[in-house]
């Protein structure tokens, strides 16, 4: 069966977040307007990435109002929700009774909810960005990759940073992982990076990759925009400028199957002994 994709690329402003629940949710809107199945949204929409100083009293559990009533949303239009990345406080997620890499400190978090609005994956981004920022400092990294269910399709989850290692999603393939969602919050110095490796992850991969980037300035940067969905060819099925909005493409699952068959350099793999 088809599924309809639905990436938003919001502009948060940083620590506002009565202000970017309510764009999350206007995404919601237009998403379910274009009888989307997934909707994905950006990283750290909740408070805008650079909003350092902000994270602590901004984050909150992934069992908290902000993420249960925006998915409550998404269930009411029958939509599937990747809410991007938000800021986690883990301490609160613990005491929800949700399995945390720490007992306390924050996370990078993206959430994967169904579309009944119930959580099928949490996955807290691994590598965590050092040059000139202050991500590294502030949070945890998590330990475990994520996969689920959506439709026809297994998704799988990576964020931002993580585009410049390459293993994280040949081990989501591995998973069986044919959609790889990366929400993102990246930034101009490095446009030329992004294009090139959203681009090689699907095509190593022979998978659909959808990114979800922001746009707009976050202090003293300046989000690129751009979020794109390839097939697994790559080949690019849609693409935004940098202005926000929410872009749809229909995924067909045959077509992960017919690249593979046709040009399997998966089964080509050697893997090497490093140690």
């Amino acid at each position: 069966m088809t599924l309809r994709l639905a990436v938003a690329q919001l502009s948060p402003e940083p620590a506002a977040v009565s202000r970017n629940l309510a764009a999350a949710r206007e995404a919601v809107a237009a998403a379910a307007d274009r009888d989307a199945d997934l909707l994905l949204l950006p990283e750290l929409w909740d408070a805008g990435y650079f909003a350092f100083d902000a994270y602590g009293r901004i984050a909150e559990s992934v069992a908290g109002d902000r993420l249960t009533g925006l998915a409550e949303r998404a269930a009411d239009a029958d939509l599937a929700l990747l809410a991007g990345t938000v800021v986690e406080d883990l301490a609160a997620s613990a005491a929800d009774g949700i399995d945390t890499p720490e007992p306390t400190g924050l996370a990078n978090t993206a959430v994967l909810f169904d579309a009944d609005g119930r959580r099928r994956a949490i996955y807290r981004k691994h590598h965590l960005f050092g040059y000139e920022s202050a991500e590294a400092e502030l949070l945890e990294p998590g330990q475990r990759l994520e996969t689920a269910t959506v439709g026809e399709f297994t998704v799988g989850i990576a964020t931002c940073y993580d585009l410049r290692f390459p293993e994280q999603f040949r081990a989501l393939t591995d998973r069986g992982a044919d959609l790889l969602c990366v929400p993102s919050a990246w930034p101009y110095p490095r446009v030329e990076h992004w294009r090139t490796l959203t681009e090689a992850r699907a095509v190593e991969n022979l998978s659909f990759l959808a990114a979800a980037n922001g746009v707009g300035e976050q202090g003293d940067a300046e989000l690129a925009g751009r979020s794109v969905v390839y097939d697994p060819w790559g080949t690019t099925l849609a693409a935004a400028s940098t202005e926000p909005t929410v872009l749809t493409a229909d995924l067909e699952p045959d077509r992960v199957t017919a690249v593979r068959e046709e040009f399997d350099t998966l089964s080509d793999r050697r893997v090497y002994d490093t140690t």
